[in-house]
């Protein structure tokens, strides 16, 4: 949910996600197998860390797709209001900021913020110290 309210980003996939949908169940599930130590842990991550919406273990890996900046250097096609008819659109210069550049720092922080949440939530603000 958090990462949806980003404005730019459009989409949301965690482990294998949409690539995921076309394999058989045979292909995609999490293998699970003995470890040295008598525990137990997953030979592939195909869920990206999450079963059932619980974390699994596994380290919890996810995309988000970002939209591209709609402000280009080329002739589009728009509406003028006042007169009610068809106009060309020519933009000079940069209109808008371009998350490209700032993404990564974004979803990083967003990630942060939601698992101090969590776990203040859970464990208390001491649990943060």
């Amino acid at each position: 949910h958090a990462m949806l309210s980003i404005n730019a980003v459009k989409g949301f996939e965690y482990g294998q996600g949409f690539a995921g949908v076309t394999a058989r169940g045979s292909q995609q599930n999490d293998v699970m197998l003995p470890l040295p130590d008598g525990k137990a842990g997953f030979a592939t991550n195909n869920s990206g860390g999450i079963n059932g919406g619980i974390t699994n273990g596994m380290p919890v890996v996810f995309n988000c797709a970002v939209k591209p900046t709609p402000s280009i250097a080329k002739q589009q096609q728009t509406v003028d209001f006042l007169k009610g008819e068809e106009a060309a659109l020519n933009l000079k210069g940069r209109h808008d900021p371009a998350i490209i550049r700032r993404i990564c720092i974004v979803v990083s922080s967003l990630v942060a913020i939601v698992l101090c949440d969590v776990l203040a939530a859970g464990r208390g603000t001491d649990y943060l110290r």
